[in-house]
């Protein structure tokens, strides 16, 4: 069960849907499936329709909970987060199903270096707050009904970042005085919904998971891989030169080897998959 399927990670799961899984989708309005897709459409309001949320769970092995408003909206708002990881981990004990919920690397805030699962938590925003918060909400619940529940803090995608995604004509780029830009954790697109694949068919998940490549990437590079333009201005003072994602704990678990993030990789995969989002 996939709830918020009409997001960019819910669309990407249309175009790339796992193998031998069958989706059941969530959306708020009905939905057109395209010509070889009969997916099956669920359309209901997982807050304001709990009945219809727990009739289309039944029989669900797993809930896959993409649904939430997206960053820079109103604090008040970003509490849906929370409410609607609350709300799937009711739905999923009910069904006798496990959760995975679409965190965020934001969570972790301005820090800097290589970050585990065990890092500490310190978001910069409302959005980061809400996804912490989400986190622990649903952890609680999920121990007091029974109901396995994983946050995945899925780093930038390629695409559906403020770099590649964000571009536009007469775009600019923070560089730091050794001449770099910002290097962050990274996944393609496609990789993106491959990893999601394999672990929502994995019977025994931890309790919180990074979700990127190994290795850091640098925004210009990516554009570059691109053959997207950017004007370099000097990065502020607060401006954080590298913050990386720990993968260690999400390789020994997926039943492929995960590759180092490559900007020439992750651009082609957008490539492939961005006039379906455009």
């Amino acid at each position: 069960m996939v709830l918020g399927a009409t997001g960019r990670i819910g669309r990407l799961m249309q175009l790339c849907p796992p193998q031998g899984m069958a989706l059941r989708l969530q959306a708020r309005t009905p939905q057109a499936a395209p010509a070889g897709q009969p997916w099956d459409w669920h359309v209901f309001d997982p807050l304001a329709e709990p009945g219809a949320l727990a009739r289309a769970t039944a029989g669900a092995a797993a809930v896959l909970c993409l649904a939430g408003p997206v960053p820079g909206r109103g604090a008040g708002e970003m509490q849906d987060h929370v409410r609607l990881g609350e709300a799937a981990v009711r739905a999923a004990a009910a069904a006798g199903a496990r959760v995975l919920l679409a965190s965020s690397a934001a969570v972790y805030g301005a820090q800097s270096g290589l970050l585990s699962e065990t890092a500490p938590l310190r978001p910069a925003n409302a959005y980061g707050a809400a996804k912490a918060e989400m986190e622990a909400q649903a952890a609680a619940l999920g121990a007091a009904l029974g109901v396995p529940v994983c946050a995945l803090r899925i780093g930038n995608a390629a695409g559906f970042d403020a770099a590649l995604g964000g571009w536009r004509p007469g775009f600019s780029l923070d560089q730091f005085p050794d001449g770099r830009s910002p290097r962050r954790s990274y996944i393609g697109v496609q990789m993106l919904a491959r990893v999601l694949g394999a672990l929502l068919q994995l019977p025994e998940l931890p309790p919180v998971l990074n979700i990127a490549q190994p290795g850091a990437v640098e925004m210009a590079a990516l554009l570059q891989a691109a053959g997207r333009a950017a004007t370099p201005v000097p990065a502020p003072a607060a401006a954080i030169p590298e913050v990386a994602l720990d993968t260690a704990r999400l390789q020994a678990l997926l039943p492929f080897a995960l590759a180092p993030a490559d900007p020439a990789q992750m651009a082609a995969e957008w490539a492939a998959l961005e006039p379906h989002f455009t």
